[in-house]
């Protein structure tokens, strides 16, 4: 409907009451509500009454409110209106003589003010029922009824895509309170909101308090619905409105413990005024540690990709950080690649290497093992040798959990490139060589997170390999700070690993997401649930868990939660006839082979016998 035919339709409503309230205020006065001869000296009022009418709603604009956030400050507009309106009427009857009761200009007023309420109160509930029919709502409880939670709540007044039941408080002296026509829940009666369907989903209105209070309110009730979190002021400041800035759960929210703060000046002192390489700058792992290099201002970081797209993106992404403070260098092409890395690292004088760079796909990699092979193994020796030749000064490989008795192509080569970098810092008297060990990193390329993500949005089934599938899991910024750290921890030949607590089973944490999405498990237990978990076999070469340490022995850093390994490492002869092996099954296409020779050199390692290998 136009503007226009609202504001039309408010005011004849306005104007309809005017007799209304006038009637019912001689009635009230004189006792008799059908007393003709009142109403008839009563019309001269009236019609001066409805003649200032129009005024009195232009001037105060009564009737250009927007009834779906209608509040305390048009009522209070509405009041002076009708305000205006009665003593208006008292001035008209004592000057004019109209022969009215002197007290029936002030009831009038307070009839008209309390029906014009009314009537814009009803309004604006049909409004509401009128949008939950038109739109798909979305019914929430808001927990907090603070400043922020207040705020919230008058936003939710003004959307049609959500819509308020319930309001809940930790606060005692809040419980009971009435807010926006609700009265403020204790937190327990949650649980008995959603087994009723009253409510999809909880907005967490609390910025004020701690990041940890909020991880505790966030695990105790989000096995319930989803929980949405309340940004802080800051958050609010990137331009979006208070309900359209409300933010999902973070990947921080699904695991089971508390992040490893890894704040250190060692990092600044390690990369500042320095030029730093990052091979595989355009992945998930690389891509951060160029942001958070960028942040300890170095003088260059050059960024070394194969995928011209993922290139691309980074490139244009640090070069708006940097704003022409940092020098910003993008190459494009591969590791393996002698000549090119060699020179790069050459002319742009690198004081330090993240290399990132790798096949890391596990399925992928097992039916692709000589590719691995050449580029995780072969693309590590030749960047770390070039690495040697142009006289860096750090180089810092990143590995992976897989590595450790690996049962897969793909963590057997991260562990032979550990050998590779562990041999060259024997024969290094320039370049400080060492190794990062972590877990699963949620939300990269490839991880369980993204895929689950993608399978719950499209209605399911959630897929998993393993009931007693567990991985340890870390989020993007804790490995990249790690391995940043590990760079100034160095000694030589180090491999450094993140206490990570205990591993997370798959399934929970596919159970978790599945909750935090605002749905349900359907299983044996809940027929009508929304998303379904489907088990579907370990891949070739997957383990039912992973380990940290090939030994036991580990030495502590001066950061409580970053160990340092003691492990036994291969002599040189042994290295270079693995190496040697392995470039001749690579150069005869002999994947069988070069199974054979990772077996034999990597500790854990069996080469399972496929049907490619003996074809019935």
């Amino acid at each position: 409907m136009p503007r226009g035919w609202k504001i039309a339709i408010l005011f004849a409503l306005d104007i309809a009451l005017i007799p209304v309230s006038l009637v019912l205020a001689l009635g009230l006065r004189v006792g008799e509500w059908i007393a003709v001869d009142w109403i008839k000296s009563s019309v001269p009022l009236l019609i001066f009454l409805l003649a200032l009418a129009p005024a009195f709603g232009r001037f105060l604009s009564v009737h250009r409110t927007k009834l779906q956030s209608f509040g305390n400050f048009d009522s209070l507009r509405v009041g002076l209106f009708a305000a205006c309106l009665g003593i208006s009427g008292a001035a008209a009857n004592w000057a004019f003589g109209l022969g009215a009761p002197r007290t029936v200009p002030v009831i009038f007023a307070f009839i008209f003010f309390v029906l014009a309420i009314f009537i814009r109160l009803a309004a604006q509930w049909f409004l509401v029922w009128l949008g939950g029919r038109r739109f798909k709502t979305t019914p929430v409880a808001v927990y907090g009824a603070g400043a922020a939670g207040l705020q919230l709540i008058f936003a939710l007044r003004q959307s049609r895509e959500i819509r308020l039941v319930a309001i809940v408080d930790d606060n005692s002296s809040l419980q009971g309170v009435a807010i926006s026509g609700l009265s403020v829940q204790k937190p327990d009666n949650l649980a008995r909101l959603v087994e009723r369907g009253k409510i999809k989903r909880i907005l967490l209105a609390m910025p004020a308090v701690s990041r940890s209070r909020q991880k505790e309110i966030i695990k105790k009730y989000g096995h319930l619905c989803e929980i949405q979190v309340l940004p802080s002021f800051i958050e609010l400041m990137a331009g979006e409105g208070l309900v359209e800035s409300l933010r999902a759960v973070s990947l921080d929210d699904l695991m089971d413990r508390d992040t490893v703060s890894l704040n250190a000046p060692e990092i600044t002192e390690a990369y500042s005024n320095k030029s730093v390489f990052v091979s595989g700058a355009g992945g998930s792992i690389g891509s951060e540690l160029c942001r958070q290099v960028l942040a300890a201002k170095p003088l260059r970081i050059v960024l070394f990709e194969m995928s011209e797209i993922a290139l691309y993106s980074i490139d244009r992404e640090l070069r708006g950080i940097a704003g022409g403070d940092v020098e910003i260098l993008p190459v494009l092409g591969s590791i393996c690649d002698q000549r090119l890395v060699e020179k790069t690292l050459r002319d742009c004088q690198i004081d330090t290497v993240l290399h990132a760079a790798a096949y890391k796909h596990v399925p992928l990699v097992e039916e692709n093992e000589l590719e691995g092979i050449r580029n995780n193994v072969f693309g590590s020796k030749v960047l770390a040798e070039a690495a040697i030749t142009a006289g860096v000064a750090r180089f810092i490989l990143v590995s992976s959990d897989k590595a450790v008795r690996p049962t897969n192509i793909m963590g057997a080569t991260k562990r032979l490139a550990e050998l590779v970098i562990q041999d060259l810092q024997t024969r290094s008297n320039v370049t400080n060589f060492s190794m990062v060990r972590f877990g699963n990193v949620m939300g990269s390329s490839g991880s369980v997170i993204p895929l689950f993500r993608e399978q719950i949005a499209n209605g399911g089934p959630v897929t998993v390999t393993h009931k007693d599938m567990t991985r340890y899991f870390m989020t993007i910024p804790e490995a990249a700070r790690l391995v940043l750290l590990a760079g100034s921890f160095a000694e030589g030949g180090d491999v450094f690993v993140l206490d990570m607590g205990k591993q997370i089973k798959i399934i929970d944490m596919a159970k978790r997401l599945i909750k935090l999405s605002g749905l349900t498990v359907k299983d044996q237990n809940n027929a009508d649930g929304d998303i379904e978990i489907v088990f579907t076999g370990t891949r070739p070469g997957e383990k039912l868990f992973e380990e940290l340490l090939v030994g036991d022995n580990t030495l502590p850093t001066s950061h409580d939660k970053i160990l340092r390994a003691q492990e036994q490492f291969l002599s040189r002869n042994e290295v270079n006839e693995f190496l040697a092996g392995l470039t001749k099954a690579i150069d005869n296409s002999d994947a069988t082979q070069a199974r054979k020779l990772i077996a034999r050199w990597v500790e854990g390692y069996r080469w399972p016998v496929s049907d490619k290998e003996n074809p019935i």
